[in-house]
Protein backbone atom coordinates (compact mmCIF):
# COMPACT_ATOMS: atom_id res chain seq x y z
CA UNK A 1 0.00 0.00 0.00
CA UNK A 2 1.16 3.58 -0.61
CA UNK A 3 2.35 6.07 1.52
CA UNK A 4 -0.45 8.13 0.52
CA UNK A 5 -2.79 5.75 1.14
CA UNK A 6 -0.90 4.48 4.06
CA UNK A 7 -1.53 8.40 6.00
CA UNK A 8 -4.61 8.85 5.04
CA UNK A 9 -5.97 5.17 6.65
CA UNK A 10 -4.08 5.88 9.52
CA UNK A 11 -5.80 9.31 9.71
CA UNK A 12 -9.60 7.40 9.35
CA UNK A 13 -8.39 4.94 11.99
CA UNK A 14 -8.15 7.59 14.65
CA UNK A 15 -10.41 10.18 13.68
CA UNK A 16 -13.75 7.42 12.78
CA UNK A 17 -12.77 4.19 14.89
CA UNK A 18 -13.11 6.36 18.75
CA UNK A 19 -16.48 7.79 17.74
CA UNK A 20 -17.74 4.49 16.41
CA UNK A 21 -16.58 2.85 19.31
CA UNK A 22 -17.86 5.40 21.87
CA UNK A 23 -21.47 5.01 20.07
CA UNK A 24 -21.48 1.09 19.50
CA UNK A 25 -20.35 1.44 23.88
CA UNK A 26 -23.15 2.75 24.32
CA UNK A 27 -25.29 0.51 23.07
CA UNK A 28 -23.98 -2.22 24.46
CA UNK A 29 -23.70 -0.66 27.83
CA UNK A 30 -28.29 0.30 27.71
CA UNK A 31 -29.06 -2.93 26.28
CA UNK A 32 -27.21 -5.38 28.84
CA UNK A 33 -27.45 -3.55 31.76
CA UNK A 34 -30.70 -4.98 32.63
CA UNK A 35 -28.31 -8.28 33.40
CA UNK A 36 -27.01 -6.29 36.35
CA UNK A 37 -30.50 -4.84 37.15
CA UNK A 38 -31.88 -7.89 37.59
CA UNK A 39 -30.10 -8.57 40.66
CA UNK A 40 -32.13 -6.40 42.50
CA UNK A 41 -35.28 -5.13 40.00
CA UNK A 42 -36.35 -8.73 39.55
CA UNK A 43 -37.19 -8.70 43.19
CA UNK A 44 -38.64 -5.35 43.26
CA UNK A 45 -40.94 -5.74 40.56
CA UNK A 46 -41.82 -9.29 41.58
CA UNK A 47 -40.61 -10.80 38.34
CA UNK A 48 -39.93 -14.78 38.01
CA UNK A 49 -36.40 -16.06 35.89
CA UNK A 50 -39.19 -16.71 33.22
CA UNK A 51 -40.86 -13.12 33.07
CA UNK A 52 -36.80 -11.73 32.89
CA UNK A 53 -36.03 -13.92 30.26
CA UNK A 54 -39.06 -12.68 28.36
CA UNK A 55 -37.90 -8.90 29.11
CA UNK A 56 -34.43 -9.62 28.04
CA UNK A 57 -35.22 -10.87 24.35
CA UNK A 58 -38.22 -8.92 23.57
CA UNK A 59 -35.71 -6.07 22.61
CA UNK A 60 -34.44 -8.10 19.91
CA UNK A 61 -38.21 -8.29 18.37
CA UNK A 62 -38.04 -4.55 17.98
CA UNK A 63 -34.54 -4.49 17.11
CA UNK A 64 -35.01 -7.28 14.31
CA UNK A 65 -38.66 -4.97 12.69
CA UNK A 66 -36.76 -1.89 12.54
CA UNK A 67 -32.97 -2.92 11.53
CA UNK A 68 -33.28 -3.35 7.92
CA UNK A 69 -35.51 0.19 7.36
CA UNK A 70 -32.82 2.30 9.44
CA UNK A 71 -29.79 1.08 7.55
CA UNK A 72 -31.50 2.11 4.13
CA UNK A 73 -32.55 5.52 6.01
CA UNK A 74 -29.38 5.98 7.01
CA UNK A 75 -27.95 5.34 3.66
CA UNK A 76 -30.20 7.43 2.03
CA UNK A 77 -30.21 10.72 4.94
CA UNK A 78 -26.27 10.29 5.63
CA UNK A 79 -23.98 9.03 8.59
CA UNK A 80 -24.54 12.09 11.31
CA UNK A 81 -27.79 12.55 10.58
CA UNK A 82 -29.12 9.30 11.45
CA UNK A 83 -27.21 7.94 13.81
CA UNK A 84 -27.71 10.72 15.81
CA UNK A 85 -31.20 10.43 15.90
CA UNK A 86 -30.42 6.53 16.66
CA UNK A 87 -28.28 7.23 19.83
CA UNK A 88 -30.61 10.24 21.07
CA UNK A 89 -33.66 8.45 20.81
CA UNK A 90 -32.64 5.06 22.48
CA UNK A 91 -31.15 6.79 25.21
CA UNK A 92 -34.77 8.40 25.81
CA UNK A 93 -35.70 5.44 26.16
CA UNK A 94 -33.43 3.84 28.68
CA UNK A 95 -34.31 6.66 31.02
CA UNK A 96 -37.53 5.51 30.54
CA UNK A 97 -36.28 1.84 32.11
CA UNK A 98 -36.10 3.78 35.52
CA UNK A 99 -39.62 4.26 35.98
CA UNK A 100 -41.40 0.96 35.33
CA UNK A 101 -43.62 -0.83 37.30
CA UNK A 102 -43.64 -4.26 36.36
CA UNK A 103 -43.54 -6.71 33.89
CA UNK A 104 -46.11 -5.73 31.11
CA UNK A 105 -44.36 -1.61 31.19
CA UNK A 106 -40.78 -3.64 31.50
CA UNK A 107 -41.52 -5.18 28.37
CA UNK A 108 -43.10 -2.22 26.23
CA UNK A 109 -39.96 -0.20 26.98
CA UNK A 110 -37.62 -3.06 26.21
CA UNK A 111 -39.63 -3.15 22.89
CA UNK A 112 -39.11 0.29 22.13
CA UNK A 113 -35.23 0.17 23.40
CA UNK A 114 -34.82 -2.36 19.94
CA UNK A 115 -36.90 -0.16 18.34
CA UNK A 116 -34.93 2.83 18.37
CA UNK A 117 -31.18 0.82 18.30
CA UNK A 118 -31.57 -0.61 15.13
CA UNK A 119 -29.42 -0.05 12.72
CA UNK A 120 -26.81 0.96 14.58
CA UNK A 121 -24.53 -2.09 14.28
CA UNK A 122 -24.67 -2.80 10.70
CA UNK A 123 -24.68 1.12 9.97
CA UNK A 124 -21.83 1.54 11.56
CA UNK A 125 -19.89 -1.45 9.85
CA UNK A 126 -21.86 0.24 6.11
CA UNK A 127 -20.22 3.67 6.92
CA UNK A 128 -16.46 2.32 7.91
CA UNK A 129 -16.54 0.34 4.51
CA UNK A 130 -17.20 3.68 2.68
CA UNK A 131 -14.00 4.71 4.05
CA UNK A 132 -11.68 1.52 4.80
CA UNK A 133 -10.11 -0.48 1.79
CA UNK A 134 -10.87 -4.35 3.07
CA UNK A 135 -7.50 -5.53 3.67
CA UNK A 136 -7.86 -3.12 6.01
CA UNK A 137 -11.45 -3.97 7.79
CA UNK A 138 -10.88 -7.59 9.66
CA UNK A 139 -8.57 -5.36 12.04
CA UNK A 140 -10.87 -2.51 11.97
CA UNK A 141 -14.01 -4.20 12.42
CA UNK A 142 -12.16 -6.28 15.71
CA UNK A 143 -11.06 -3.17 17.15
CA UNK A 144 -14.86 -1.85 16.59
CA UNK A 145 -16.32 -5.11 17.81
CA UNK A 146 -13.71 -5.51 21.04
CA UNK A 147 -15.57 -2.66 22.27
CA UNK A 148 -17.93 -5.52 23.51
CA UNK A 149 -15.39 -6.66 25.45
CA UNK A 150 -14.66 -3.57 27.18
CA UNK A 151 -18.41 -2.60 27.72
CA UNK A 152 -18.70 -5.43 29.64
CA UNK A 153 -15.25 -4.72 31.39
CA UNK A 154 -15.84 -1.68 32.25
CA UNK A 155 -19.50 -1.55 32.02
CA UNK A 156 -20.28 -4.04 34.89
CA UNK A 157 -18.46 -2.17 37.40
CA UNK A 158 -19.49 0.73 36.25
CA UNK A 159 -23.14 -0.03 36.05
CA UNK A 160 -23.68 -1.93 39.62
CA UNK A 161 -21.92 1.30 41.33
CA UNK A 162 -24.03 3.21 39.69
CA UNK A 163 -26.74 0.93 41.73
CA UNK A 164 -25.01 1.59 44.83
CA UNK A 165 -26.15 5.47 44.47
CA UNK A 166 -29.77 6.98 44.69
CA UNK A 167 -30.94 10.20 43.01
CA UNK A 168 -34.54 11.95 43.37
CA UNK A 169 -35.32 9.07 46.00
CA UNK A 170 -34.80 6.32 42.94
CA UNK A 171 -33.36 2.67 43.71
CA UNK A 172 -30.00 1.86 42.45
CA UNK A 173 -31.13 0.28 39.57
CA UNK A 174 -33.86 3.28 39.01
CA UNK A 175 -30.80 5.39 39.33
CA UNK A 176 -28.51 3.49 36.71
CA UNK A 177 -31.02 3.26 34.01
CA UNK A 178 -31.22 7.34 34.26
CA UNK A 179 -27.82 8.07 34.16
CA UNK A 180 -26.48 5.77 31.72
CA UNK A 181 -29.55 7.07 29.47
CA UNK A 182 -28.39 10.99 29.90
CA UNK A 183 -24.89 10.15 29.20
CA UNK A 184 -26.37 8.61 25.67
CA UNK A 185 -28.61 11.37 24.79
CA UNK A 186 -25.39 13.69 25.49
CA UNK A 187 -23.13 11.62 22.74
CA UNK A 188 -25.78 11.06 20.76
CA UNK A 189 -25.97 15.05 20.10
CA UNK A 190 -22.45 15.28 19.90
CA UNK A 191 -22.57 13.07 16.70
CA UNK A 192 -23.12 15.54 14.03
CA UNK A 193 -20.04 17.57 15.10
CA UNK A 194 -17.76 14.23 15.12
CA UNK A 195 -18.73 12.12 11.78
CA UNK A 196 -18.22 13.57 8.52
CA UNK A 197 -20.60 11.56 5.78
CA UNK A 198 -18.33 10.83 2.95
CA UNK A 199 -14.35 10.69 2.10
CA UNK A 200 -15.27 14.27 0.48
CA UNK A 201 -17.01 15.89 3.10
CA UNK A 202 -13.61 15.13 5.62
CA UNK A 203 -11.61 18.71 6.12
CA UNK A 204 -9.02 16.65 7.80
CA UNK A 205 -7.44 14.57 4.61
CA UNK A 206 -5.67 16.37 2.33
CA UNK A 207 -7.07 16.68 -1.57
CA UNK A 208 -4.69 14.08 -3.06
CA UNK A 209 -5.18 11.71 -0.01
CA UNK A 210 -9.20 11.72 -0.30
CA UNK A 211 -8.93 11.57 -4.67
CA UNK A 212 -6.25 8.03 -4.04
CA UNK A 213 -8.43 6.74 -1.32
CA UNK A 214 -11.88 7.37 -2.90
CA UNK A 215 -10.22 5.70 -6.27
CA UNK A 216 -9.25 2.76 -4.34
CA UNK A 217 -12.26 1.93 -2.91
CA UNK A 218 -14.22 2.66 -5.94
CA UNK A 219 -11.56 -0.34 -8.08
CA UNK A 220 -12.59 -2.45 -5.31
CA UNK A 221 -16.34 -2.03 -5.53
CA UNK A 222 -15.80 -2.92 -9.37
CA UNK A 223 -14.06 -6.09 -8.56
CA UNK A 224 -16.67 -7.35 -6.15
CA UNK A 225 -19.00 -7.39 -8.66
CA UNK A 226 -17.93 -10.17 -9.95
CA UNK A 227 -17.34 -12.34 -7.00
CA UNK A 228 -20.10 -10.83 -4.61
CA UNK A 229 -23.58 -9.86 -3.88
CA UNK A 230 -23.85 -6.11 -4.92
CA UNK A 231 -27.50 -5.80 -6.40
CA UNK A 232 -30.46 -5.07 -3.70
CA UNK A 233 -31.79 -8.75 -4.43
CA UNK A 234 -28.61 -10.58 -4.01
CA UNK A 235 -28.31 -8.80 -0.37
CA UNK A 236 -31.44 -10.72 0.38
CA UNK A 237 -31.69 -13.85 -1.79
CA UNK A 238 -28.06 -14.40 -2.43
CA UNK A 239 -27.45 -18.26 -0.92
CA UNK A 240 -24.36 -16.95 0.57
CA UNK A 241 -26.02 -14.23 2.07
CA UNK A 242 -28.70 -16.65 3.73
CA UNK A 243 -25.89 -18.91 4.99
CA UNK A 244 -24.41 -15.89 6.50
CA UNK A 245 -27.20 -15.03 8.27
CA UNK A 246 -27.76 -18.38 9.40
CA UNK A 247 -24.49 -18.37 11.40
CA UNK A 248 -25.28 -15.10 12.49
CA UNK A 249 -28.03 -16.18 14.34
CA UNK A 250 -26.35 -18.68 16.27
CA UNK A 251 -23.33 -16.68 17.07
CA UNK A 252 -25.73 -14.10 18.29
CA UNK A 253 -27.24 -16.73 20.45
CA UNK A 254 -23.68 -17.71 22.03
CA UNK A 255 -23.10 -14.08 22.54
CA UNK A 256 -26.24 -12.64 24.27
CA UNK A 257 -26.84 -16.00 25.83
CA UNK A 258 -23.15 -15.23 27.70
CA UNK A 259 -23.79 -11.72 27.95
CA UNK A 260 -27.47 -11.67 29.52
CA UNK A 261 -26.89 -15.04 31.89
CA UNK A 262 -23.41 -14.74 32.97
CA UNK A 263 -24.30 -12.55 36.21
CA UNK A 264 -26.40 -14.88 37.30
CA UNK A 265 -24.27 -18.41 36.37
CA UNK A 266 -21.11 -16.63 38.80
CA UNK A 267 -23.60 -15.91 41.30
CA UNK A 268 -24.11 -19.57 42.30
CA UNK A 269 -20.87 -19.91 41.74
CA UNK A 270 -19.22 -17.62 43.83
CA UNK A 271 -21.76 -17.25 46.49
CA UNK A 272 -19.68 -15.17 48.56
CA UNK A 273 -19.02 -12.69 46.00
CA UNK A 274 -20.48 -9.12 45.84
CA UNK A 275 -22.14 -7.64 43.10
CA UNK A 276 -19.14 -5.58 42.07
CA UNK A 277 -16.99 -8.75 42.68
CA UNK A 278 -18.77 -10.96 39.92
CA UNK A 279 -18.92 -7.70 37.40
CA UNK A 280 -14.80 -7.90 37.95
CA UNK A 281 -14.88 -11.28 36.98
CA UNK A 282 -16.63 -10.87 34.03
CA UNK A 283 -15.12 -7.94 32.92
CA UNK A 284 -11.54 -10.28 33.34
CA UNK A 285 -13.22 -12.66 30.99
CA UNK A 286 -14.40 -10.04 28.70
CA UNK A 287 -11.07 -8.14 28.40
CA UNK A 288 -9.39 -12.11 27.17
CA UNK A 289 -12.08 -12.20 24.90
CA UNK A 290 -11.55 -8.67 23.63
CA UNK A 291 -7.59 -9.39 23.25
CA UNK A 292 -8.47 -12.25 21.48
CA UNK A 293 -11.05 -10.34 18.53
CA UNK A 294 -8.35 -7.79 17.85
CA UNK A 295 -5.48 -10.75 16.97
CA UNK A 296 -7.69 -13.11 15.26
CA UNK A 297 -8.92 -10.08 12.91
CA UNK A 298 -5.33 -9.08 12.11
CA UNK A 299 -4.27 -12.31 11.81
CA UNK A 300 -7.07 -12.28 9.02
CA UNK A 301 -6.12 -9.45 7.23
CA UNK A 302 -2.96 -11.17 6.95
CA UNK A 303 -4.11 -14.39 5.89
CA UNK A 304 -6.43 -12.94 3.48
CA UNK A 305 -9.07 -15.77 5.50
CA UNK A 306 -11.96 -15.18 7.32
CA UNK A 307 -13.86 -18.72 7.10
CA UNK A 308 -11.34 -20.83 9.20
CA UNK A 309 -10.47 -18.21 11.30
CA UNK A 310 -14.68 -18.61 12.75
CA UNK A 311 -14.66 -21.57 12.64
CA UNK A 312 -11.76 -22.39 15.14
CA UNK A 313 -13.05 -20.03 17.42
CA UNK A 314 -16.40 -21.26 17.70
CA UNK A 315 -14.77 -24.70 18.23
CA UNK A 316 -12.56 -22.91 21.13
CA UNK A 317 -16.14 -21.83 22.42
CA UNK A 318 -17.50 -25.23 22.54
CA UNK A 319 -14.77 -26.87 24.37
CA UNK A 320 -14.81 -23.53 27.24
CA UNK A 321 -18.51 -23.69 28.16
CA UNK A 322 -18.82 -27.74 27.61
CA UNK A 323 -15.88 -27.75 30.27
CA UNK A 324 -17.44 -25.30 32.37
CA UNK A 325 -20.72 -27.17 32.59
CA UNK A 326 -18.84 -30.34 34.53
CA UNK A 327 -15.52 -28.38 35.91
CA UNK A 328 -15.06 -30.13 39.41
CA UNK A 329 -14.26 -26.60 41.05
CA UNK A 330 -15.31 -23.31 40.61
CA UNK A 331 -11.89 -21.69 39.52
CA UNK A 332 -12.04 -24.52 36.83
CA UNK A 333 -15.50 -23.31 36.04
CA UNK A 334 -14.74 -19.76 35.18
CA UNK A 335 -11.33 -20.61 33.74
CA UNK A 336 -13.97 -22.45 30.90
CA UNK A 337 -16.09 -19.83 30.83
CA UNK A 338 -13.31 -17.44 29.89
CA UNK A 339 -12.10 -19.80 27.02
CA UNK A 340 -15.90 -19.85 25.79
CA UNK A 341 -15.79 -15.99 25.50
CA UNK A 342 -11.98 -16.16 24.00
CA UNK A 343 -13.45 -18.20 21.68
CA UNK A 344 -16.82 -16.34 20.30
CA UNK A 345 -15.30 -12.90 20.87
CA UNK A 346 -12.37 -13.61 18.94
CA UNK A 347 -15.18 -14.58 15.79
CA UNK A 348 -16.85 -10.99 15.65
CA UNK A 349 -14.54 -8.77 13.66
CA UNK A 350 -13.41 -11.80 11.32
CA UNK A 351 -17.17 -12.47 10.60
CA UNK A 352 -18.37 -9.01 9.98
CA UNK A 353 -14.75 -8.25 7.53
CA UNK A 354 -16.60 -11.49 5.95
CA UNK A 355 -19.78 -10.46 5.26
CA UNK A 356 -18.65 -6.89 4.14
CA UNK A 357 -16.33 -8.76 1.59
CA UNK A 358 -19.53 -10.17 -0.04
CA UNK A 359 -21.83 -7.62 0.07
CA UNK A 360 -21.53 -4.21 -1.95
CA UNK A 361 -22.79 -2.01 -4.19
CA UNK A 362 -26.45 -1.57 -3.36
CA UNK A 363 -26.53 -4.86 -1.36
CA UNK A 364 -24.53 -3.30 1.40
CA UNK A 365 -26.39 -1.08 3.28
CA UNK A 366 -29.96 -3.98 2.74
CA UNK A 367 -27.47 -6.93 3.05
CA UNK A 368 -25.82 -5.99 6.75
CA UNK A 369 -28.78 -4.85 8.00
CA UNK A 370 -30.55 -9.03 6.68
CA UNK A 371 -27.40 -10.12 8.18
CA UNK A 372 -27.56 -8.64 11.31
CA UNK A 373 -31.65 -7.89 12.11
CA UNK A 374 -32.20 -11.95 11.42
CA UNK A 375 -29.12 -12.74 13.39
CA UNK A 376 -30.60 -10.76 16.22
CA UNK A 377 -33.24 -12.86 16.32
CA UNK A 378 -30.74 -15.13 18.48
CA UNK A 379 -31.26 -12.72 21.52
CA UNK A 380 -34.46 -13.90 21.71
CA UNK A 381 -34.30 -18.03 21.69
CA UNK A 382 -31.22 -17.56 23.43
CA UNK A 383 -31.99 -15.97 27.20
CA UNK A 384 -35.29 -18.42 26.69
CA UNK A 385 -33.71 -21.44 26.09
CA UNK A 386 -30.90 -20.88 28.96
CA UNK A 387 -33.48 -20.43 31.25
CA UNK A 388 -35.03 -23.05 30.17
CA UNK A 389 -32.59 -25.13 30.59
CA UNK A 390 -31.44 -23.88 33.80
CA UNK A 391 -34.87 -24.85 35.40
CA UNK A 392 -34.89 -28.27 33.36
CA UNK A 393 -31.73 -29.02 35.26
CA UNK A 394 -31.59 -27.43 38.24
CA UNK A 395 -28.11 -25.74 37.88
CA UNK A 396 -27.03 -23.41 35.37
CA UNK A 397 -24.55 -26.21 34.08
CA UNK A 398 -27.73 -26.85 31.52
CA UNK A 399 -27.39 -23.18 30.66
CA UNK A 400 -23.41 -23.67 30.07
CA UNK A 401 -24.28 -26.73 27.70
CA UNK A 402 -26.47 -24.72 25.98
CA UNK A 403 -24.11 -22.06 24.99
CA UNK A 404 -21.84 -25.10 23.93
CA UNK A 405 -24.31 -26.46 21.19
CA UNK A 406 -24.82 -23.00 19.90
CA UNK A 407 -20.78 -22.49 19.32
CA UNK A 408 -20.70 -26.08 17.88
CA UNK A 409 -23.43 -25.04 15.37
CA UNK A 410 -21.66 -21.86 14.44
CA UNK A 411 -18.77 -23.44 13.55
CA UNK A 412 -20.79 -26.29 12.05
CA UNK A 413 -22.55 -23.65 9.55
CA UNK A 414 -18.84 -21.68 9.30
CA UNK A 415 -17.82 -24.68 7.88
CA UNK A 416 -20.03 -24.50 5.42
CA UNK A 417 -19.54 -20.89 4.31
CA UNK A 418 -17.62 -20.51 0.64
CA UNK A 419 -14.13 -18.54 0.57
CA UNK A 420 -13.86 -15.35 -0.74
CA UNK A 421 -10.26 -14.00 -0.20
CA UNK A 422 -9.92 -10.21 -1.59
CA UNK A 423 -6.03 -10.12 -1.45
CA UNK A 424 -3.89 -6.81 -2.20
CA UNK A 425 -1.67 -6.44 -5.71
CA UNK A 426 0.03 -3.45 -6.13
CA UNK A 427 -1.99 -1.40 -3.46
CA UNK A 428 -4.81 -2.34 -5.12
CA UNK A 429 -6.88 -5.10 -3.29
CA UNK A 430 -7.96 -7.68 -6.19
CA UNK A 431 -10.58 -9.91 -5.76
CA UNK A 432 -10.36 -14.23 -6.41
CA UNK A 433 -12.96 -16.12 -7.18
CA UNK A 434 -15.25 -17.69 -4.42
CA UNK A 435 -14.60 -21.70 -3.72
Amino acid sequence: MDTLIDGALKKVHWRLLPVAMLMFFMSLLDRTNISFAALEMNKDLHLSLAQYGVAASIFYIGYFLFEIPSNFALARTGARVWLTRIMVTWGLVVIANAFVQGSTSLYVVRFLLGSAEAGLLPGLLFYLALWLPAQQRGAAYAILLSTTAIAYAVGGPFTTWLMTMSVFGLKGWQTMYLVQGALTVLIGAAIPFLLPNYIRDANWLTTDEKARLQSQLDQEEAQKKIVGATTVRQGFLDGRVLMTTLTCFFLVCANFGTVLFLPQILKPIFPAFSNIQISLLISLAFIIGGIGGIVCGRHSDRTGDRKWHVVVSALVAMVGYGYAAFAPTPMLQFAGICVGVLGIWSIFGVFWAYAGDLLGGAAAAGGLAFVNSLGSLGGVVAPNLLAYARQSSGSFSGSLLVLAGFALVTALLAASLKKLAIAPAAGVAKAQPAE
